[in-house]
């Protein structure tokens, strides 16, 4: 008895993941589902009475390229708290497809925390020395990322082909349209959410302005489409009444690709140039009459509003956030002349109370911010600090992604080294060494393009160097009166409270070696 205490008990944790793309090719979520769980379960009950089962953690409909999973956080926050030292899933692919991320986890991260991971149907146990199928892991990780970059286009390829036919594939229909029980990938007229429609362009074409349609939906409880669909309590308001009656889809007219995912590992949404929309006539059933819909087109309500069309030009302009509900601050002229700030939310929505008007003096708030930063740059000794000013040309930290990349580029490498000497000592075919030797290649060249593509686009970004940083910094101390462009280089965002309150925010990463200035933001009360 004494020594069957003494002997380890694995504290096991079962890991299941059901992709969207699993899903959405018709595989039964809850019967997949089903039967991971037992086959894994069936698999650590086999194992003896050393394997305690501690839980079973599910993400269905995850993708595998991405680790940002709720129940896999939920299991590495267990594993961190001591509560389980075991992990097991069906196979490599249910961990993860991203082969950088899963290798991070595989070989270094459940290493260094004592983890034991298994991957059933791959015969790979971390734990087992001699297990050959271990060296083969890498391998297999980079086969899984192949295949979900392969299924990626795949099902974008399938996608532009359905939008070129006019079919609808996106998620959220318009107001007014339903997607058809009978095929999900045509829309037909919802009769409720219709005649809200027809209402904001009968109101448009009799000569109403956007705001008096706003406040006619609002006062009259005519509900919006986050209300009618989500329950959610939203209000009309200016840009949703322009939206509807700028939108083609109500005379029959299908607009997609409109905006596009980064790439299959990176579900950021990016705006796709016009020429790459695709537009369809005559796909569903008009809400709106087209010679209506071309009359209103015409019509000062829809137009687009072009900030350099404005009559006064001033130097916060864009800066001014409202700090309670974040919207936009403007500045418009009083009979007398002087000027005034006021929350564009407050402005547009008054009579349903969302903020207030957070007003008071433009010129004033204008001279105690150019003061301010003078006096600031004044007190800085150039040459003993970096200023580090923010590239607000720079979307992305290039750097990190060329390093990324060069790290995958140095991975696809080491496993091509690793595979030869593999099928030098016979535990690699030559069949095999062939087939996976051509993928890695082949993943090796589309990697080092993507290289170039980001180190051309790294070139052309203005770099953050401090001998530009100086230059900036003695050039405003030089002006009689800052320039709209210096101060958006300079500032991120000026923040104004309900009482009163401002804080500046500049666009600095950090301020080094200040004695007397403490912090980035600027706070005054009026």
């Amino acid at each position: 008895m004494l020594e069957k205490i003494k002997r380890t008990i694995y504290k096991v944790a079962i890991y299941i993941r059901l992709s969207k793309e699993d899903i959405d090719k018709g595989y039964d979520e809850s019967e997949s589902i089903t039967n991971q769980k037992a086959l894994l379960t069936e698999y650590v009950e086999k194992l003896g009475w050393e394997y305690e089962l501690v839980d079973i953690y599910i993400d269905p409909g995850y993708t595998g390229t991405n680790f940002n999973r709720p129940d896999f956080k939920r299991m590495i926050k267990d594993i961190e708290l001591g509560k389980v030292n075991m992990v097991v899933t069906k196979d490599l692919s249910r961990l993860g497809r991203d082969y950088i991320e899963t290798g991070e986890y595989i070989e270094k991260w459940f290493p260094e925390n004592n983890v034991r991971y298994v991957s059933v149907t791959d015969n790979i146990d971390t734990f087992a020395t001699n297990n050959g199928n271990n060296d083969i892991a890498p391998f297999k990780s980079i086969l899984n990322d192949m295949y979900s970059k392969d299924l990626s286009k795949k099902i974008k390829t399938a996608l532009h082909t359905m939008q070129k036919q006019g079919k609808w594939v996106g998620g959220k229909t318009p107001l007014g349209y339903m997607k058809d029980p009978k095929d999900k990938n045509h829309l037909i007229i919802c009769d409720a959410e219709a005649k809200i429609v027809r209402t904001i362009f009968s109101m448009a074409l009799a000569g109403n302005n956007v705001g008096i349609i706003r406040d006619y939906l609002n006062n009259n409880n005519i509900p919006t489409a986050n209300q009618i669909r989500y329950k959610k309590a939203t209000f009309w308001e200016n840009k949703t009444i322009k939206l509807i009656l700028q939108n083609k889809a109500y005379v029959g007219v299908t607009i997609q690709n409109k905006r596009s995912r980064i790439s299959y590992k990176n579900r950021r949404l990016r705006a796709n140039p016009e020429e790459q929309w695709q537009i369809v006539e005559n796909t569903h059933e008009s809400i709106i009459d087209k010679n209506v819909f071309d009359r209103v087109q015409k019509m000062e309500i829809v137009q687009k509003y072009d900030r350099n069309e404005k009559k006064n030009h001033f130097l916060l302009d864009g800066l001014l956030i409202c700090y309670e509900c974040k919207h936009k601050i403007g500045v418009r002229s009083r009979k007398d002349g002087r000027l005034d700030m006021i929350c564009n939310n407050y402005r547009r929505n008054s009579k349903l109370n969302l903020c207030t008007s957070h007003g008071f003096s433009y010129e004033r708030l204008e001279k105690q911010i150019i003061d301010y930063i003078r006096k600031l740059f004044t007190d800085i000794d150039n040459k003993k600090i970096m200023l580090n000013i923010k590239n607000s040309k720079t979307k992305y930290d290039y750097k990190k992604m060329l390093n990324k990349i060069e790290k995958e580029i140095e991975i696809i490498n080491n496993n091509i080294d690793k595979m030869y000497i593999d099928k030098l000592n016979n535990k690699l075919s030559d069949e095999m060494y062939e087939r996976l030797f051509k993928k890695l290649k082949k993943a090796e060249k589309d990697k080092e393009a993507e290289y170039i593509d980001l180190k051309k686009e790294a070139d052309e970004c203005v770099d953050d160097k401090d001998d530009d940083i100086e230059k900036l910094v003695k050039e405003f101390l030089k002006l009689e009166k800052p320039t709209p462009e210096i101060m958006r280089v300079l500032i991120n965002r000026i923040e104004i409270h309900q009482d009163k309150q401002v804080d500046l925010v500049f666009n600095f990463k950090k301020l080094n070696n200040l004695s007397d200035i403490k912090e980035n933001n600027f706070i005054k009360k009026r």
